[in-house]
């Protein structure tokens, strides 16, 4: 799907009000369901973590004109976090700059893999403001796409279709401080709390996956004539199960619950969707095929925290998950 498309499937669900008070789990249900997954991305991080810290933000003028057009549906973000100069998981080396005066806020940098880059009006770009490696060290600029010094390059490859994947760099780029996103030093506290919500949103995104492909699967199954047979029958339950243990996961937002649901959406929907491309054969080769889904879902160990760097926040935890004294 074209980016174009993409935008007017944020459009319409902006002036439904479905991005005001969205009932999250039947909304990617659907969205899942009519679209790809580049699409589903593109909103996924646009009403989990964009528009929500915009939503927290002051009520500057530029805030409030990018927050009103995009819940309108009339604008689009992106979540500027993971930096060129940085891997994604280590925020404390980022190399993204923000150089304050009284007046004015200076961006200089480069943010990668960025989904939206290609179609937002405006970037939530989390930027360090001082060079110290502590969490004190960073903040949030709303930076208008269209401002000079602002250049956008397409990711390559054919995966995400839809998403505006790309990467964003920033040279001498100047705007008014009322662009900050809150003040200086609270960069960090406040993506913590708001990846928090990505993470439970990713989650309802990964069931809905799982759901709709163990349903073409089973169909599959049948309509071939091959239920009847029992290894087959144990391997498919093998993935309900997985699904059963994610529907029953607590959706909490303090930290650990969230590094646990995390890890744990990424493993089991990596399992469903393998199992599911060996008991479809061939067919799972097909263009809409859990072949190539199973490509653009390994985002889900990515994207929001690395599968082990959620592992090795929980192992932290072990004693109290245990109900045991260290």
């Amino acid at each position: 799907m074209a980016d174009a498309d993409t935008r007017e499937v944020w459009r319409a669900l902006g002036r439904d009000g479905l991005l005001d008070e969205a009932n999250v789990d039947s909304l990617l249900y659907t969205l899942d369901a009519r679209h790809p997954v580049g699409t589903v991305l593109s909103v996924c991080v646009q009403i989990a973590t964009a528009l929500p810290i915009l939503r927290a933000a002051p009520d500057t003028e530029p805030v409030i004109k990018a927050r009103d057009a995009a819940q309108r549906g009339e604008a689009m973000l992106a979540l500027a976090v993971t930096d060129s100069a940085a891997s994604g998981s280590d925020l404390m080396s980022l190399g993204t700059t923000a150089a304050l005066t009284d007046d004015t806020v200076r961006i200089n940098g480069g943010k990668s893999w960025i989904t939206n880059a290609c179609t937002a009006d405006y970037a939530l770009v989390l930027a360090r403001h001082r060079p110290q490696h502590h969490f004190t060290s960073f903040l949030w600029v709303l930076v208008p796409t269209g401002a000079p010094g602002v250049h956008t390059e397409r990711a390559g490859g054919r995966l995400f279709d839809g998403s505006g994947l790309g990467h964003l760099r920033f040279d001498d780029v100047v705007l008014d401080r009322d662009h900050l996103l809150g003040p200086p030093g609270r960069g960090l506290p406040t993506f913590a709390r708001h990846v928090a919500t990505e993470r439970i949103v990713g989650w309802h995104w990964a069931r809905a996956i799982c759901r709709r492909v163990l349903t073409d699967t089973y169909q599959r199954l049948n309509a071939r004539g091959l239920w009847g047979n029992d290894a087959i029958r144990a391997r498919f339950a093998r993935c309900l199960v997985e699904l059963r243990r994610l529907d029953g996961m607590a959706a909490d937002n303090d930290p650990l619950s969230s590094m646990l649901l995390k890890a744990a959406t990424a493993e089991s929907l990596d399992l469903v969707l393998t199992e599911c491309v060996q008991l479809q054969g061939a067919d799972a080769f097909r263009p809409d095929g859990p072949a190539a889904l199973r490509a653009e879902t390994a985002m889900f160990g990515i994207a929001g925290g690395a599968s082990g760097a959620m592992l090795s926040g929980i192992a932290e935890h072990a004693a109290g998950l245990l109900g045991i004294t260290p």
